[in-house]
C-alpha cells in the first residue's frame, strides 16, 4: 500500500476495501449531481410544467422526501445484510429514476422520479461510513467521512455552473438523461469492490427494537437538529433557490450566479476533511460543530442582509457558510459514538434522515414564503420573484442555523470515544 495512503490507517487493509469505501464516496458524488441538478434549470421547468416557484420547490423537495424518508431503513438494512448488494441495487435504481424524470410530460411523473432518485441515492453516504465503520480504524471515522463528504460537494459544484451548460447544449431533459449512464457505472463499481461484513458480526437484535433504541437516545435528536442547522444554507439555498435569488439582486445570468453559489459547495468541499481530521484529531466532537453553527449563521446573515456586498465578497461568504457547515461531519461521528456499535448504521441512517430532512423543509417552505409575497410578475411563462420576496423567504434559513447551535449548546461530548469505552 503507498504510504501516502498510512494516515488512513490503510497500510494494514487490503486495496479492496478503500477501492470499496473510494465507490461509495463516489456513489455519494454522484448522489449531489443529481440532488442540485434543479437549481441551474428552474426556468425551463416552470415553463415546460407551466407552474410556480412552491412546485418547483416541490418538485425539487421530492428527492429529499425519496431520501431523508429511507434513511432509517437504509441503516437498517445495511446493520443487517451489509452494503455490497444493496449499493448495487441503489445505483441502478438512480438511473431508473433518471428515466422517468427525464421522459415524464406531467408533475406526477417527474415528481416520481425525483423519489426514486431520491430513494436510491440514500444508500450513498450512508454506504460509504458503513463501509468505513466495517474495515478502517475507528480513529479514522470522522476523517473518511469527511472525505467522502467532499466527494459529495465537489459533485455539488459540478451539478451547478458546469452542468447548467449541459442543459444549454442538451435541454434539461435530455441532460438528465445523460446522467442516467452514471448509476450503471456506479452499480457496477459497487459489485466489484464493496465487500459485506463476516455474518457473525452483524446486528442480531430485531430490527425495530435497534431502532428504538437509537430513536430513544435523546442525544441522536439534539445532534439531528443541529445537523439540519448547517444543512439549511446548503441545501435550501444553494441547492435551489440561491442562484435565482443572486441573480435577481445583483442582475446577473443563471451562469454567473451558479458560479456563486457553488462557492458553498466549494467550502463544504474544503472543510469536510479539514474539519474530520482536526475533530480526531483534538478528540472532541461538538466544539467543532458549534463554531460550524456560527460560522453558518454570521455569512448567511451577511449574504441576504449586508448591502452593496461585490461579487467576489459574496464568493467568500458563501465558501465560508459551506465551510462551516461541513462541521456537520462531527455530528456523525458523535452519533456513531453515543450509540451501541452494532446499531452505527441504523443511528447514522437515523441522523442523517433528519439532517437531509432539511432540503424537504426548507426547499418547499421557501417556495412557499415567495409565492406568499409574489407581486404577480412574469417573464417567458416564469415568476418573477423580487429582492426583498427573497429575502423574507430566505430568512427562514437563517432562523434554522440559530435552532441548530441552541441544539449544539445541549450535546454531550464524546471525547471520540465510544460509550463502551468509557
Amino acid at each position: 500500500m503507498p504510504g501516502g495512503l498510512q494516515f488512513l490507517g490503510a497500510s494494514i487493509l487490503p486495496k479492496l476495501h478503500l477501492l470499496g469505501w473510494a465507490t461509495g464516496a463516489l456513489f455519494f458524488f454522484y448522489a449531489w449531481i443529481l440532488r442540485v441538478s434543479p437549481s441551474v434549470m428552474i426556468d425551463e421547468m416552470m415553463r415546460d410544467l407551466a407552474v410556480g416557484g412552491a412546485v418547483i420547490g416541490n418538485l425539487s423537495a421530492v428527492y429529499f422526501y425519496g431520501y431523508a424518508g429511507m434513511q432509517v431503513p437504509v441503516g437498517m438494512l445495511l446493520d443487517r445484510f451489509g452494503p455490497r448488494r444493496l449499493m448495487t441495487a441503489a445505483a441502478l435504481m438512480c438511473s431508473v429514476g433518471c428515466i422517468i424524470f427525464a421522459l415524464s410530460s406531467g408533475i406526477s411523473g417527474v415528481a416520481i422520479g425525483r423519489f426514486v432518485i431520491g430513494a436510491a441515492a440514500a444508500f450513498s453516504l450512508v454506504g460509504a461510513m458503513a463501509v468505513a465503520g466495517l474495515w478502517f480504524p475507528a480513529q479514522r471515522f470522522a476523517l473518511l467521512t469527511g472525505l467522502a463528504m467532499m466527494m459529495g460537494l465537489l459533485g455539488g459544484i459540478l451539478g451547478q455552473a458546469p452542468f447548467r451548460l449541459v442543459v444549454e447544449a442538451l435541454d434539461w431533459r435530455g441532460a438528465i438523461l445523460a446522467l442516467a449512464g452514471g448509476g450503471v457505472l456506479i452499480a457496477v463499481a459497487s459489485w466489484a469492490t464493496v465487500r459485506d461484513r463476516p455474518h457473525e458480526t452483524r446486528a442480531r437484535a430485531p430490527v425495530f427494537a435497534g431502532l428504538g433504541r437509537v430513536a430513544r437516545n435523546r442525544q441522536t435528536w439534539l445532534i439531528a437538529i443541529a445537523g439540519l442547522g448547517t444543512t439549511g444554507p446548503i441545501l435550501g439555498f444553494s441547492g435551489l433557490w440561491g442562484v435565482p435569488y443572486f441573480a435577481t439582486t445583483l442582475g446577473i445570468d443563471r451562469a454567473a450566479a451558479a458560479s456563486i453559489t457553488s462557492m458553498m459547495f466549494v467550502g463544504w468541499a474544503v472543510g469536510a476533511p479539514l474539519i474530520g481530521w482536526a475533530s480526531d484529531h483534538i478528540g472532541r466532537r461538538r466544539a467543532p460543530l458549534m463554531l460550524g453553527l456560527v460560522l453558518c449563521t454570521v455569512t448567511m446573515t451577511a449574504i441576504l442582509y449586508v448591502p452593496g456586498l461585490s461579487i467576489p465578497t459574496l464568493m467568500a461568504l458563501c465558501f465560508l457558510c459551506g465551510f462551516g457547515g461541513a462541521s456537520q461531519i462531527t455530528g456523525f461521528a458523535a452519533t456513531r459514538e453515543n450509540n451501541p456499535p452494532a446499531l452505527s448504521a441504523t443511528a447514522i441512517g437515523l441522523v442523517n434522515g433528519l439532517v437531509t430532512g432539511a432540503g424537504a423543509l426548507f426547499q418547499p417552505l421557501l417556495g412557499w414564503l415567495l409565492d406568499l409575497n409574489w407581486k404577480g410578475e412574469m417573464a417567458a411563462g416564469a415568476r418573477l420573484y423580487d429582492p426583498g420576496a427573497y429575502r423574507i423567504a430566505l430568512s427562514a434559513i437563517v432562523v434554522g442555523c440559530v435552532v441548530g447551535f441552541i441544539c449544539s449548546l445541549a450535546m454531550r461530548e464524546t471525547y471520540c470515544r465510544p460509550l463502551e469505552q468509557e
